[in-house]
């Protein structure tokens, strides 16, 4: 595709490590070919490799005391700092989206493409998970900033031309909050960092930022009841808490590196993934690696493991289910053909996401042509 005509932009919420939301960024900044980067806050250090030269710029909360570790609290000001940043001279701008970057205020003539991972979870619907953990005070805050948060929100997803959704979960969130269509284009999954072990270890597997809506704690007590190994990858603001809880069964790892993670994929008994996703890239992963995931069977989870042929779904987030699932995995563990589950993980590969993203783009450029072309005839006719 050829996209020499149009001066390009990638817009992403922050960068301060690089997950799954930064990895589709990465994709994404390679079919636009080198465009130029804006975020809320970042670390230019924790870029993806291949983006560690571009043309880097941050909003005014990046030069707030504390923000590199607290940007998260000034959620308030995201609406103004996205607003803020100035894109009049592009013609396409590409959002990469969990909270506010949709809301950035772009050239009349530009096309703006979000790529949605979610609506804002904390606004819409997990609002009343996070708004329960907080006392009297800080809830009540919570409650009003998330109320006109909905508002802007709302009128924000309006300013964008086209959406794309990473699931068939965020493609209906999209739906119901916005208003708006959404085409599917599940992210990128690299795997060529995976391959199916040769051997199986006796431990489960969870992998994941260890935050609440991760539900890390409902393997931790399942796993710490039935006495099987479980191995934890993984930091977050949940993890002192989590440790005070687990037995000497649960092992925290940490952040592993990549080629640690892979190993560890490839020679578990199985992965668990307790939580609702938008989509999940830990599932692909482990299936890449060709081992079975233990899934909550609701959000991406859904979508992309196979009851019985690539992994089993549990559908009640309590330990009650999760361990009855780990139990039915035991049973039928024989059965799951690891060659089988990494074929399934194939579909969700690089090249696939690069091909239908270049595709969706190339047809809602050729879109606001048309649209352009019928509008000019339009005013032709009026005169």
């Amino acid at each position: 595709m050829d996209l020499t005509a149009y001066k390009t932009a990638l817009a992403h919420h922050w960068f301060f490590s690089v997950s799954g939301g930064e990895r589709v960024c990465e994709a994404i900044f390679a079919i636009l070919g080198n465009p130029d980067v804006f975020c809320i806050a970042g670390n230019r250090a924790k870029l993806p490799l291949s983006m560690q030269n571009c043309s880097f710029t941050t909003s005014f909360i990046q030069h707030i005391p504390g923000s590199q570790r607290w940007y998260r609290h000034f959620v308030a000001l995201f609406p103004l700092a996205v607003e803020l940043l100035d894109l009049r001279g592009y013609d396409l701008v590409v959002s990469s989206d969990a909270a506010t970057m949709k809301g950035i205020v772009t050239a009349p003539q530009a096309v703006h493409i979000c790529y949605c991972h979610s609506p804002m979870r904390y606004a819409w619907h997990m609002f009343h998970e996070y708004r329960a953990v907080w006392g009297f005070l800080p809830r009540s805050l919570f409650s009003v900033v998330m109320h006109y948060l909905r508002i802007w929100d709302h009128g924000a997803a309006q300013r964008v031309d086209y959406f794309a959704a990473n699931s068939q979960t965020v493609r209906e969130r999209i739906r119901k909050f916005y208003g708006r269509e959404a085409t599917v284009i599940y992210p990128p999954c690299d795997l060529e960092r995976f391959e199916v072990g040769a051997r199986q270890e006796d431990y489960y597997l969870f992998v994941g930022r260890l935050v609440r809506y991760k539900r890390a704690d409902l393997a931790i007590q399942v796993f710490g009841e039935n006495g099987k190994r479980l191995l934890v990858v993984g930091e977050g603001p949940e993890e002192k808490a989590l440790k005070r809880t687990a037995t000497k069964k649960v092992e925290f790892l940490g952040r592993v590196g990549d080629e640690e993670l892979a190993q560890l994929y490839s020679r578990c008994k199985a992965v668990v993934f307790p939580g609702e996703e938008d989509f999940g890239i830990v599932p692909v992963e482990a299936q890449a690696a060709g081992r079975p995931v233990i899934a909550y069977g609701r959000g991406g989870a859904s979508e992309t493991v196979l009851p019985g042929r690539t992994g089993v779904l549990f559908h009640e987030p309590t330990a009650e289910s999760l361990d009855a699932a780990v139990q039915a995995f035991e049973a039928a563990q024989d059965s799951f053909d690891p060659m089988v589950i990494r074929q399934h993980a194939e579909q969700f590969g690089a090249n696939r996401f690069r091909a239908q993203f270049e595709q969706f783009l190339s047809s809602c450029l050729d879109d606001r042509e048309i649209r352009r072309r019928e509008s000019g005839r339009s005013v032709g006719l009026t005169q």
